[in-house]
């Protein structure tokens, strides 16, 4: 398993489980729940944030949240 914000633009991965339960219920709550594919679509100049793509919208993750999200990434 890889972290989110190792993935690249344009890479899917399925979501896989959380490593804070801190974070959890907000992410929950944004439609990132366990075995929701989801999409890398940009990162900002900067490194952060990144925009991602799952449950049917487009929604923007500071780089330390996606640290938080473990996903297996697909072909």
């Amino acid at each position: 398993m890889k972290k989110l914000s190792d993935l690249g633009i344009g890479r899917k991965a399925i979501i896989r489980e959380f490593q804070k339960d801190d974070i959890f219920i907000k992410l929950m709550e944004m439609g990132c729940i366990p075995g929701e594919v989801i999409r890398i679509d940009q990162v900002a100049p900067l490194g952060d944030p990144i925009c991602i793509s799952v449950a049917g919208y487009s929604l923007s993750l500071r780089v330390n949240e996606a640290e938080q999200i473990l996903v297996e990434e697909l072909a």
